[in-house]
């Protein structure tokens, strides 16, 4: 029978979180800057095999090589980029899980339909079938609504703040969970823009100081300062662009959940108070 979380219980569970979360971030940016040194910086991506020379003409190794040009900042955007691939899936498994099974709209139906038809138990045992966030908040309010119509030492009023403090205290403990690490990719948004930023600039300066040497320009350091403002341009555009699309698309989903949840208990709420004494 599933059930809502203690507060006792969803506490180490979150300090359980946060600190996967934290090791994720760390492993990325250690398998990032190995990734850079060793598979981009690969002697055999570059002309003569020396990695101050271009990179090689053709095959992958070109590419390679032309994103190890991108510079210092590249093992940091590359590492922005799978911490946003990683924890949006790790928020889609979540929320997914949180939908439960089956349709939320039909199953806010069901409950709504067997709530008019005074079939509480029946209610309950359709929200432990439906095995998510929202089965499980409306399954403890549904509790405590059965607990109230047999109360007979509170008053009406009462009995209904009583159902009202289940959902808020039911739907507080489930929100978290499904809001966790949804900062991180807000973060990286931002964050990913402006260090992509700071390697363009980069990029630039050295461009700029090719430029600006006497005689004819440094064609060498021109071409790498232009390479390494335009990859970290895309590395960081890229990747601030896939944290937005993903953040908008799951904060939708637990709206859409959200909003369920208030649906349901406001239906309750409305019930008991037109059918209690």
């Amino acid at each position: 029978m599933a059930s809502v979380a203690s507060p006792n219980q969803s506490a180490p569970a979150s300090k359980a979180k946060s600190f996967f979360a934290g090791i994720t971030m760390v492993i990325i940016f250690i398998f990032s800057w190995v990734f850079y040194l060793y598979v981009l910086g690969s002697p055999g991506n570059f002309q003569g095999g020396d990695i101050n020379n271009h990179p090689i003409e053709e095959g992958i190794g070109k590419w390679l090589g032309t994103v190890y040009k991108g510079g210092i900042i590249v093992p940091f955007l590359m590492s922005f980029f799978l911490m946003v691939i990683t924890f949006s899936v790790e928020r889609m498994l979540t929320i997914g899980k949180a939908s439960g099974t089956g349709s939320v709209e039909e199953f806010v139906r069901k409950i709504k339909t067997m709530l008019n038809a005074d079939n509480v138990d029946g209610a309950i045992a359709e929200c432990a079938k439906q095995e998510g966030s929202v089965g499980n908040v409306i399954q403890s309010v549904l509790r405590k609504y059965k607990e109230m119509l047999t109360e007979t030492g509170m008053a009406k009023d009462q009995k209904v703040l009583s159902i009202q403090k289940e959902l808020e205290d039911a739907t507080s403990l489930e929100l978290p969970m499904l809001e966790k690490n949804l900062t991180i990719l807000a973060t990286l948004a931002s964050v990913s823009t402006l260090v992509g930023l700071l390697g363009t600039v980069l990029g630039m300066i050295r461009a700029f100081a090719a430029l600006a040497n006497a005689g004819s320009p440094d064609s060498a350091a021109l071409s790498t300062g232009i390479s390494e403002a335009l990859i970290n341009t895309a590395l960081g555009i890229g990747s601030s662009a896939f944290a937005i699309i993903f953040y908008n698309l799951f904060t939708s989903k637990i709206d859409n959940l959200t909003y369920s949840i208030d649906e349901v208990g406001f239906s309750i709420i409305q019930t008991f108070g037109s059918k209690s004494k």
